[in-house]
C-alpha cells in the first residue's frame, strides 16, 4: 500500500510542491485539481480529512493555510497516513523553521531533499528529523517571524527574561542557543445545561517539546505531586498501566508517550525521563474526564413581547485577574422567523457583535477577556410573527471559542525541568501553558 502522489497546495489551489511516486505512470496528472475542486465544493466543512474521488483516496491536513495531501488508489490505513503527513510537516518545520506557503516556496529544494529521504517509491522510510538531517545539505532560507507575538509570562524559576514565542521557528541547522521549549496545550470539551449543571466535560492535553540542545542531554520533567494516573489494562509499552499511590488528585484517565520518554518511575517521583531528539515532538498525550473548574460561567435572561424577544447574556471569567483570554467568540442561533437583531454591549472596549442572516446566527467577539471580570450582551431579536410561542426554544445553544495563555484548567504544572550532564547550567528552558477549546456549549433551554 503506497502513495501515488503527494502535493502541497495554497488556499487558492496553486501547486507549491508536487511529487509523483509512480514515475509518471499515473494517467490522472491533475489529481491536485480533482482534490481542490472537491474541497472547494464543500466550503461548509462537511468534507472530512479522508475522502474518495475519481478512483483515488485523498488524505489531507490543512495547516498554516496550506493543504498537505496524499493521493493513492490503494486501500490504505487513513490513520497511518495522517500520521505520515503530521510527521512530514514536523520535519519540514524543524528544517525550515515554519511550514507556511512563503517558507515552502523559498525552500522547495530543501523540501524535495527531505521528501527523497522520507518517502521512497511511495513508501514512508525515515520518519524523524534525527534520521533525515544527516542526508540533507541544503541550507534553509529563514522567513523572518513577526515580532508582535511574545510570551506573555515570566517563569521566574527558570529564567529572569522572556523570549519571543517565534523563537521556535528557528531551523535546527541555524540554532545557536542551547535551548529547550516546552508547551502544555489543553483543549476543553464541555456541555452545560440550562440550569448551569455540567453534563459532560473532558480535557485533552499534550506536552509538546522542541529541542535545540547540544549533545542530547537527558531531561527530567517533574510534575506537581497531585498528578495521578488511572490504571488501565493496555499492553502498549508507551502507555502507563499503573496508578499513582499518593491518593486522589489530578486524575489522568489515559496517556501515551513518545518513544524517547521513560515513565517507569512516574508513580514514585512524578518524573518523566526524556532523551529528546532534535526538533519538535510530542512527549505526552493525556486525557482527563474528572471535574475541573470551568474558565467561564454563562447566565442568560429572556424577556418576550409581541414581535420581539430580548436575550441577555452575561459571561463571567473564573480565572485569575492577571490572565487574559484572547479572541473570545460567542455564537448563538436565533429563530428562523427572525427579521433583525440589535445589540447592546454594556461591557468591553472594542467588542463587536453581528447578525448573519444566512446562518440565522449571532456572533459576539470579545477581543480581550480579563480574569475575574464579566461581559454583558443584550440581543433584541425582531420576529416577523405576532405569535412567538415556542420560538424561544429555537434560540441557542451558546457556544464559545477562546484561547487562554498562562492557564490550564487541569492544574497540571511542570515543577522542575532538570537538564542532566555537563552543560546543564548553559541551557535556556522555556515553558508555556495554553488552553484552547474543542467544544464549549451551553444550552439555554
Amino acid at each position: 500500500m503506497s502513495i501515488d502522489q503527494l502535493f502541497f497546495l495554497s488556499q487558492k489551489g496553486d501547486v507549491i510542491i508536487k511529487r509523483d511516486f509512480k514515475l509518471n505512470k499515473i494517467k490522472d496528472k491533475d489529481l491536485n485539481e480533482i482534490f481542490f475542486r472537491k474541497v472547494k465544493m464543500n466550503d461548509n466543512n462537511t468534507i472530512g480529512p479522508i475522502f474518495h474521488e475519481s478512483s483515488y483516496n485523498f488524505i489531507y491536513i490543512l495547516k498554516m493555510n496550506v493543504y498537505f495531501v496524499i493521493a493513492t488508489k490503494d486501500n490504505i490505513s487513513p490513520s497511518l497516513y495522517l500520521e505520515v503527513l503530521n510527521r512530514l510537516i514536523n520535519i519540514i518545520k524543524d528544517h525550515c523553521g515554519i511550514a507556511n506557503e512563503e517558507s515552502l516556496r523559498k525552500n522547495f529544494i530543501l523540501i524535495y531533499e527531505i521528501l527523497d529521504e522520507y518517502i521512497d517509491f511511495g513508501y514512508p522510510q525515515l520518519d524523524s528529523t534525527d534520521q533525515i538531517k544527516q542526508f540533507v545539505f541544503t541550507e534553509p532560507i529563514t522567513i523572518l517571524p513577526k515580532q508582535e507575538n511574545f510570551f506573555s509570562f515570566k517563569p521566574s524559576f527558570l529564567h529572569p527574561n522572556t523570549v519571543a514565542s517565534t523563537a521556535t521557528q528557528t531551523p535546527i541547522s541555524k540554532a545557536n542557543n542551547n535551548e529547550i521549549f516546552v508547551d502544555i496545550f489543553e483543549k476543553i470539551t464541555m456541555l452545560i445545561n440550562s440550569s448551569g449543571s455540567i453534563l459532560n466535560s473532558s480535557i485533552d492535553g499534550c506536552i509538546q517539546m522542541k529541542s535545540y540542545l547540544k549533545n542530547k542531554p537527558e531531561l527530567n520533567l517533574i510534575f506537581n505531586e497531585d498528578v495521578v494516573i488511572r490504571k488501565n489494562n493496555t499492553n502498549n509499552t508507551n502507555t502507563i498501566n499503573y496508578i499513582n499511590n499518593k491518593g486522589s488528585g489530578i486524575i489522568i484517565e489515559d496517556c501515551n508517550f513518545h518513544q524517547s520518554v521513560n515513565a517507569n518511575n512516574f508513580d514514585i517521583d512524578n518524573c518523566l525521563v526524556i532523551n529528546p531528539p532534535d526538533g519538535e515532538f510530542i512527549a505526552m498525550n493525556y486525557r482527563i474526564n474528572s471535574e475541573f473548574l470551568t474558565p467561564f460561567k454563562i447566565f442568560t435572561y429572556i424577556d418576550e413581547s409581541e414581535y420581539r424577544i430580548e436575550l441577555k447574556i452575561k459571561i463571567v471569567s473564573m480565572y485569575n485577574e492577571k490572565i487574559n483570554a484572547n479572541g473570545v467568540i460567542v455564537k448563538f442561533n436565533v429563530p428562523k422567523k427572525c427579521e433583525s437583531v440589535k445589540f447592546d454591549i454594556t461591557e468591553g472596549i472594542g467588542d463587536d457583535a453581528k447578525f448573519i442572516e444566512e446562518e440565522k446566527a449571532c456572533y459576539w467577539k470579545i477581543t480581550k477577556f480579563a480574569g475575574n471580570s464579566e461581559h454583558i450582551l443584550i440581543a433584541k431579536i425582531r420576529i416577523n410573527d405576532k405569535n412567538i410561542m415556542g420560538l424561544r426554544k429555537e434560540i441557542g445553544p451558546i457556544s464559545l471559542n477562546f484561547e487562554i495563555p498562562m492557564y490550564v484548567p487541569s492544574k497540571i504544572q511542570i515543577k522542575f525541568l532538570k537538564i542532566m550532564g555537563d552543560d546543564k547550567n548553559n541551557v535556556n528552558r522555556w515553558i508555556r501553558y495554553i488552553t484552547q477549546v474543542s467544544s464549549f456549549v451551553v444550552r439555554i433551554f
